[in-house]
């Protein structure tokens, strides 16, 4: 090892004894640099990450490995000083091992110049370091392979023109095989083949930030095979000239069977997939707990099957090892209820008569176009999920995101399979348990606790009710094998102490008939389990079905088995007619829609009947527009039962026809909002830390006002991220940044929300300020690149809240908003009271909530929107889904479903750098410039300070003599 180390040293310091080294290593570095910055277009990506530059990496490695190791022995073989080595008393190998490691760390240094650049894009952006490690393992473990095969082409030739031309050749061939280039000319089976061969697409594999042991012995295998050609070169030309012998041949078989056996290793590993390391932050190519929770709920085998055609699209092709490899590990996780398989539905007649009859999947048309051919395949991409009866169909555009990085340049990527895929399972386990007895998921007891007068107390429709509750009681208690329990318990028995605690603790309070009823009765509903209480409504027509149904609302509540409700509230909208010309009008939100139904029951509603629907379990209410007074009761009620109420409101909304225009908004929850504790201030939050969008600009040209789009920062367009992202339990997790259009600040009232608990989501920078002007159009004339005059006061502002615990009835002492008069009442009120069908309504008012009802408050009535998200898009050049996430989040964190959760968090495509203006991209671009060339500086000077030393120490050794 002594003797090895010696050749390493004398040969690494030879490089630097001239100045080749350092232009070998500033032409890399310079084109490295160059590539990331300009080629790759960093900046335009907008992705905190360093793909561009281990992209690059392999073909970059190639040249510069060539370059390194042309000489090591062709310099020796043509300077005559090769003889010499070989009748040294160093061995053979020893020679190649220390010329190995001397080449090897060369590289090691070009690789630690470009560190700087990974320690930039983690400044300006949230870089999961993750595959910035595994790149630089993936590139260690490459530049070895090739600096294996450099020597050995090397110790070949006496000529270094020949030595790198052929180093170039043969390495240029292993990065080929596994290219898409040659990939794409075959199939599913081949490519992937072939991709195992490549030395490219294993360090693809690697940079993602997954090492596998499969990967890293193929390397090594390839360093084993050229390093022992390389000592058999070496021991053949020691040989040279004289007569072949046994000993010769013996040299030739040993090496035979050193190089078959490192080969034949891959083939034994291959099947091995379980020795790997996901380094990735959250580890998102590993399947996470939540998931393996969902399928340790599995009782009846579950099919997962992925029909991919041979020929696809080549974006798509190399998706298909990568969803292979994850699927697998579902199958382990399962423990034998999981079959995963892969077919080529073409190859497979009968399935491909099934998928199309029984699950609708149809191959897809793909265009693309190549330098060989331009043609359209009919290719299949889809993954089927089925339990039982029940399935869920996966294509192309549910698991794949695409980035634009120009008009032809496309990036495509798995968006988060592992979401996608376990959001299918979670759908068929619930729909296929939702069949079953409701009783069977409950995770803890259920008591049922009817608060209710006795029968001769009761209107007559009530008095029919509670004969048909007991009934239903009696039915459900004995099917439930003891999770289900009932009592019934009358309020003004007993002097009336519980109907005085149920007042100060829910908030009941008798009902009446009507409005001028004075004699009051109860009729009030709960279930509890776990200490959690839910309280169920008084189903809207008194029937029995309606009865049962509402308590089934309240049982899923408390289930793991049943898929969730959301009802959500949109502000009316008339969509557009194009075939017509009638232009829509309102805001759409079918992109929130779309999202939300693929994971949960989505129930439309416009509240007017005042009341939410009786199977919510979460209600939405999206930029609502004057909301009358039934409406609001409908809010009010349903978070008086414990509800969440998810609430998207700001004082202002905007007009994006032409001009950009704000004006004031009134959303009917003014006073509702400040009696709870929450208030809006009049005004729009503007931050210099913002989203870059297409916004029209006014510019003059010779007395003339031109319109035009450009994409420009605009203050508006809040960028919250970082310490502005508040943890909340998880709910912004994986929201590495989201967007809020034209807020405004959020007040909390201490007064008004004593005894509640306050929780922070999303705050601006602490350079934000608010402005009243409704002028939101911006003038770079007048006001300079922020285009807006900047406020005295800056700091930062809250843009959303979550307050939760009691909350106090809005309408608490104030007359029944659903209430309809008779018609002696009506002659009393006037006109505005008749009514068109008297019918009797109960007066049915909850004063209090228990402590599980919570507001969900954001500032904006537009940042959801689908107008304002394509303006997303069109700036990121990707469809930009985080307010849609966010929501999403919020929807799963009050409903408890923790596990999607915490998957959804772990998507790392759309990790965002920081808004940074030109001067600022300008600026971190010749800084990596810069520090390159300090660290060439760097070395010269260690350089020159070794041989200084070494010559005082020679010196003084000729002056002790």
């Amino acid at each position: 090892m002594n003797q090895t180390l010696r050749v390493g040293r004398k040969e690494f310091a030879g490089f630097f004894s001239s100045p080749v080294a350092f232009l070998f290593l500033g032409a890399f570095l310079a084109v490295s640099l160059f590539v990331f910055f300009w080629v790759e277009t960093f900046f335009a990506r907008n992705i905190a990450d360093v793909r561009p530059l281990f992209e690059w990496m392999p073909l970059l490695l190639i040249f510069l490995v060539a370059a390194i190791t042309m000489r090591m022995w062709s310099e020796e073989r043509r300077s005559g000083t090769l003889e010499f080595l070989l009748s040294s008393p160093v061995k053979s190998y020893q020679l190649v091992w220390g010329k190995f490691l001397a080449c090897l760390a060369l590289v090691g240094v070009a690789l630690l110049l470009t560190l700087p650049l990974p320690i930039t894009v983690s400044l300006i952006g949230p870089l999961d370091w993750g595959p910035v490690i595994g790149g630089y393992v993936a590139a260690l473990f490459l530049a070895s392979a090739y600096v294996a095969i450099g020597l050995f082409v090397s110790a070949r030739s006496a000529n270094q023109i020949v030595s790198l031309i052929g180093t170039v050749v043969i390495c240029g061939f292993f990065y080929l095989l596994g290219s898409s280039a040659l990939t794409a000319l075959f199939g599913n089976s081949a490519s992937e083949f072939l991709k195992l061969l490549g030395s490219g697409s294993r360090f693809e594999s690697i940079t993602r930030g997954v090492i596998d042991l499969r990967d890293l012995y193929y390397y090594l295998s390839l360093v084993g095979v050229f390093l022992t050609l390389n000592v058999f070169t070496l021991e053949w030309l020691r040989w040279s000239g004289n007569p072949r012998n046994p000993q010769h041949r013996r040299w030739g078989l040993l090496a035979s069977l050193f190089a078959a056996n490192f080969l034949a290793a891959n083939l034994w590993l291959a099947p091995v997939n379980a020795v790997r390391a996901d380094i990735t932050d959250g580890h998102i190519y590993s399947i996470s707990d939540a998931t393996r929770d969902y399928l340790a709920q599995v009782r009846e085998p579950l099919l997962i099957r992925g029909y991919f055609s041979a020929q696809t699209h080549p974006l798509l092709a190399p998706l298909v090892p990568r969803l292979r490899d994850l699927l697998q590990e579902y199958a382990v996780a399962g423990k034998g209820k999981v079959r995963v398989e892969f077919i080529d539905p073409q190859g497979h007649p009968d399935l491909e008569k099934e998928a199309n009859e029984k699950f609708g999947i149809k191959p897809v048309p793909f265009q693309f176009a190549s330098k060989y051919q331009s043609s359209v395949v009919n290719s299949y991409f889809n993954l089927l999920v089925q339990y039982g009866d029940q399935y869920q169909v996966l294509d192309f555009r549910d698991l794949i995101e695409v980035k634009s990085q120009s008009e032809v340049d496309l990036d495509v990527d798995l968006r988060n399979p592992e979401y996608d895929i376990t959001q299918a399972i979670k759908k068929v386990l619930l729909a296929y348990q939702g069949g079953g007895d409701p009783f069977d998921s409950l995770s803890h007891p259920v008591t049922f606790s009817g608060y209710l007068s006795p029968a001769d107390k009761l209107p007559p429709v009530l008095a029919r009710l509670r004969a048909d509750l007991q009934s239903l009681l009696l039915e459900w208690a004995e099917k439930s094998k003891g999770n289900f329990r009932y009592e019934l318990k009358d309020p003004d028995a007993d002097g009336g102490a519980l109907g005085e605690q149920l007042e100060t603790e829910y908030g009941f309070r008798p009902m009446a008939a009507s409005l001028f009823d004075t004699t009051g009765f109860w009729f009030y509903m709960t279930l509890e389990s776990g200490g959690r209480i839910v309280q169920v409504p008084l189903p809207a027509d008194e029937g029995k079905a309606s009865l049962e149904r509402s308590l089934q609302a309240g049982l899923k509540r408390f289930s793991s088995g049943f898929l969730k409700t959301v009802a959500l509230y949109t502000p009316p909208s008339t969509p557009a007619m194009p075939h017509l010309g009638v232009p829509g009008s309102g805001k759409s939100f079918t992109l929130l829609e779309d999202t939300l139904s693929e994971e949960h029951n989505l129930s439309l509603t416009d509240l007017k009947s005042g009341e939410v629907p009786a199977e919510a379990d979460l209600l939405l209410v999206v930029s609502p527009e004057a909301l009358d007074e039934k409406q609001v009761f409908a809010m009010d009620q349903f978070l008086m039962r414990g509800g969440t109420v998810v609430l998207a409101t700001a004082p202002y909304d905007i007009d994006t026809e032409g001009a950009l225009v704000a004006k004031p908004h009134e959303s009917g929850l003014k006073d509702w909002l400040a009696h709870n504790g929450l208030s809006l201030d009049d005004g729009m939050v503007l931050d210099p830390q913002n989203a870059a969008f297409p916004i029209p600009v006014d510019r003059r040209v010779a007395g003339f006002v031109v319109r035009e789009t450009q994409l420009v920062d605009y203050p508006y367009f809040v960028d919250v991220r970082g310490k502005g992202l508040e943890e909340a339990g998880g709910l912004t997790a994986g929201l590495a940044q989201v967007t809020l259009t034209w807020p405004s600040p959020i007040r909390v009232g201490d007064d008004k929300s004593a005894g509640r608990e306050i929780i922070p989501v999303l705050r601006s920078s602490d350079a934000a300020w608010t402005s009243p002007s409704l002028d939101i159009q911006p003038d770079f004339s007048a006001h300079g690149d922020l285009g807006f005059a900047k406020g005295e006061q800056t700091g930062g502002q809250l843009l959303g809240v979550i307050s939760q615990g009691r909350f106090d009835s809005y309408f608490k002492g104030k007359p029944f908003p659903l209430a309809q008069a008779t018609p002696a009442e009506a002659e009393l009120l006037g006109d505005d009271a008749k009514q068109e069908e008297p019918k009797e309504t109960i007066s049915r008012v909850i004063d209090r909530s228990p402590e599980s009802a919570r507001i969900m408050l954001f500032s904006s009535n537009s940042f959801l929107s689908d107008e304002m998200l394509d303006l997303a898009t069109a700036g990121l050049g990707t469809r930009y889904l985080k307010p849609v996430q966010l929501v999403e989040n919020a929807v799963d964190w009050s409903l408890e479903d923790r596990g999607l959760l915490a998957i959804r968090g772990r998507a790392q495509f759309s990790r965002t750098l920081l808004p940074l203006d030109r001067t600022a991209q300008v600026f971190w671009e010749y800084l990596n410039y810069v520090l390159a060339l300090a660290g060439l500086l760097l070395i010269w000077w260690l350089r020159r300070l070794s041989v200084v030393t070494a010559r005082q120490r020679h010196a003084a050794i000729l002056a002790g003599v």
